[in-house]
């Protein structure tokens, strides 16, 4: 059960990193709400992850889903540069994932 809330905080936080962007700058109301709830949700979530799961390997999976979210959310969303390089980078942060994934007791 930790594993699932880990990652559905993880989803939590591309949600609130990618509202950043459509909160311009919290000036629009309900774009902030939402990010500020999803900001909120996604530490909430972390923490009930932590009863269970070593702190630096919880950590780290729930920032690199965020990293690798709003990476590829930045690309689809936004016209971000999809350089080889770029996309090369993002894949070796989800096989450091899988690595902690694996290397976990839990």
């Amino acid at each position: 059960m930790s594993w699932t809330l880990l990652v559905i905080a993880g989803l939590f936080e591309i949600g609130w990193a990618i509202g950043l962007k459509y909160t311009d700058g919290f000036t629009r109301p309900w774009p902030s709400v939402l990010t500020a709830a999803a900001m909120v949700l996604s530490v909430l979530l972390l923490g009930l992850a932590m009863r269970e799961l070593p702190v630096g390997t919880a950590y780290a999976i729930w920032t690199g889903i965020g990293a690798v979210g709003t990476a590829l959310l930045g690309i689809v969303l936004f016209g971000e540069a999809a350089s080889p390089a770029r996309l090369g980078s993002i894949a070796l942060i989800v096989v450091g994932l899988l690595g902690l994934k694996l290397a976990s007791a839990d």
